[in-house]
């Protein structure tokens, strides 16, 4: 196992307090609308879709092999936490050995599917046609929000574009009459198998392995994870069929050669940002796994 790093108390309660505050930005508003009982079309789904909740994606968490100093008021609140170890000394340290037990199966399949989704080539030319399919000739929609085009131009845009939706949970979604109209049978166990690096919800969802994976991710990744959720949810609503302009989302416009280009050009941004991100809870998800076959050893 890598050699631990200390960190002194100064140091560990500044980063704490510094990912609490980046944070703070989206989970404070959030905290507000949900007191006033008003929801949000587009950010409410990073809190409701997404099962982490704002209070623990405010904790900071060093990482495997990184052991925090106490400081002058004893051990870090970490060592109350489940999966932390403090020593005789009031050092606190993530316990790899313990972690694993309960959350192996877990990291093996984040690591199986994030090295998988990176192994293949992005696919860019979706247009972000999932969400006017979850709303082609429906009677009742996900959201209170009218349709830029009304229900017959939103339908028009759907048959007259290739549906390619890879994704499973953006497919499950799908209404019955737009399901026959995919070009892809996404399902849960084909997931490995068919996950690529161009689709949005698999970018959005490196957020979710990141905390899925906590405590054994450092807080500044899952918030680099969260920061690029925001804005891909944020383009995946401009993209899609709902007029959002009161709520001060300027609409992509899929429909029309501008829009295309200009949602291929944001999507491949995004991917780019996913690729780093990706690279590094993989990179994370290894670490573990070498460190139990090591324990186990």
């Amino acid at each position: 196992m890598p050699v631990a790093v200390l960190l002194p108390a100064e140091e560990w309660t500044a980063r704490a307090a510094a990912h609490e505050a980046r944070v703070e930005r989206w989970t404070a508003p959030h905290r507000e609308r949900r007191r006033r009982g008003e929801s949000h079309p587009v950010l409410d789904f990073l809190f409701t879709y997404y099962s982490e909740t704002p209070s623990r994606l405010r904790r900071w968490h060093p990482g495997p092999g990184v052991v925090l100093a106490p400081g002058p008021d004893g051990p870090a609140p970490h060592a109350a936490w489940r999966w932390y170890a403090a020593d005789g000394d009031g050092a606190v340290a993530l316990d790899v050995a313990a972690y694993l037990a309960d959350r192996g199966d877990t990291v093996r399949f984040v690591h199986d599917l994030l090295t998988a989704t990176a192994s293949r080539p992005a696919h860019t030319g979706c247009l972000g046609l999932h969400e006017w399919a979850m709303v082609y000739r429906a009677d009742a929609r996900r959201h209170a929000v009218p349709l830029r085009l009304g229900q017959a131009g939103t339908d028009a845009v759907v048959e007259s574009h290739p549906v390619r939706c890879s994704h499973f949970d953006a497919f499950r979604f799908f209404t019955p009459d737009a399901v026959g109209l995919n070009r892809l049978r996404p399902t849960r166990e084909a997931q490995v198998a068919m996950e690529q690096p161009g689709c949005l919800h698999a970018t959005m969802d490196l957020y979710k392995w990141a905390y899925k994976l906590s405590p054994a991710v450092p807080g500044e990744l899952v918030a680099d994870c969260f920061d690029l959720a925001v804005e891909v949810r944020e383009l995946d609503m401009r993209a899609s069929p709902y007029d959002l302009a009161d709520r001060g989302y300027a609409p992509v416009r899929i429909e029309t050669p501008e829009g295309k280009a200009e949602y291929v050009a944001a999507q491949r941004a995004s991917a780019a940002r996913g690729a780093d991100l990706r690279r590094r809870l993989t990179e994370v998800c290894g670490g573990l796994l070498g460190a139990g076959s090591t324990v186990g050893g």
